[in-house]
């Protein structure tokens, strides 16, 4: 005979005693959030301090009627809501310093550099975003390879060096999708992402009249004409190329510098493992990541501690045995002593 199944007053929906599994689910990742919240203070502090400026300015430019800008702050805060839902749902703890630098990345990328134009108004901003995306993406590729390694179902150990290679390709990998991304939005919906340069001078073969392959130089512009009008230049656009080679360039620097810390920090170097302790998400069950390599670290100290120790007691062992065929009259003091060693070694 079927179990007859309750009903809740509230829904009215039929479901077992144990509740639906989503309902679950959603219980077990609030209870993960708050627990992140009461563990990360620093992060959560400025976590709420960017939500009010993003609310602020949300409500600004919807007095200005800039509805794209409004759009913007919504997309800002729900991106600012992923690194704790990826927290809770895939069972891992993102340090404090990566996830404030994650927001402050989202704060001034969406609402400085697009609401606010600080990518016109600054001539650098965009390198700056560009270098911290790369060092970034580099910390999470190698706490990626990192949580693969330590998994206890893998059967194979990475060396210091695989693993700061990888990451290194993971970073390039997302900063050249970026550059893709930045292509097609151009191209198809006229976002202009991949800024223009103003360039003075001009090396191309399309300019040889012979068509002999020569690199024909233009230099010194100062102006350029479009169907009669004077562009508000002073020199020539170069249409994104600059600027993408110059974004992978500073994504390049970017991630070398991570992994150059991540490996010195897997070769055991104690002020490079500290810093990376604090830029690499780690399981939840286990967040003192390195704390196993210091572990390690100590047990194989110990162990050629022991192995030493015991070569040096049969080396005294056989120094008195040939003291006592030499001299046989003090062969009972030796074997006091013998046993006086051996009770300081048990003890």
């Amino acid at each position: 005979m079927k179990k007859p199944r309750q009903r809740d007053a509230r829904t009215r929906h039929p479901y077992p005693e144990d509740g639906p599994k989503g309902k679950a689910r959603l219980k077990e990742i609030n209870q993960t959030l708050y627990e992140q919240n009461r563990r990360n203070t620093r992060s959560q502090k400025i976590l709420w301090i960017l939500r009010v400026l993003v609310m602020l300015t949300m409500c600004r430019q919807f007095v200005m009627h800039n509805y794209e800008g409004v759009a913007i702050c919504v997309l800002s805060l729900l991106l600012m809501i992923l690194p704790g839902m990826a927290q809770a749902s895939l069972k891992v703890v993102i340090p404090q310093a990566l996830e404030i630098i994650i927001y402050l990345f989202i704060y001034a990328a969406e609402i400085l550099g697009e609401v606010n134009q600080y990518y016109t108004k600054i001539p650098f901003w965009d390198t700056i975003l560009h270098t911290l995306n790369g060092f970034v993406c580099a910390a999470v590729g190698f706490s990626l390879v990192m949580l693969l390694n330590a998994d206890k179902r893998t059967i194979f150990k990475l060396s210091p060096v695989f693993v700061s290679i990888v990451s290194f390709c993971f970073s390039m990998t997302i900063g050249v999708c970026w550059e893709f991304f930045e292509f097609t939005m151009d191209h198809l919906f006229g976002c202009d992402m991949q800024k223009d340069t103003v360039i003075h001078t001009i090396k191309s073969v399309s300019l040889d009249p012979g068509h002999h392959q020569r690199v024909m130089t233009i230099s010194g512009i100062t102006k350029t004409v479009v169907n009669g009008k004077v562009l508000p230049i002073h020199g020539y656009l170069d249409i994104g190329l600059i600027d993408t080679m110059g974004d992978l360039l500073v994504n390049f620097i970017g991630a070398a510098i991570f992994c150059t810390i991540g490996y010195f920090a897997l070769k055991g170097r104690q002020r490079q493992r500290l810093m990376a302790e604090k830029l690499l998400v780690v399981p939840e069950e286990d967040e003192a990541f390195f704390g196993e390599l210091e572990k390690e670290d100590e047990a194989a100290f110990l162990e050629a501690h022991e192995k030493e120790l015991a070569r040096f007691k049969q080396f005294r062992k056989e120094l008195r045995r040939q003291k006592r065929l030499a001299a046989p009259d003090s062969e009972e003091d030796s074997k006091k002593e013998d046993k006086k060693e051996d009770k300081k070694g048990e003890t």
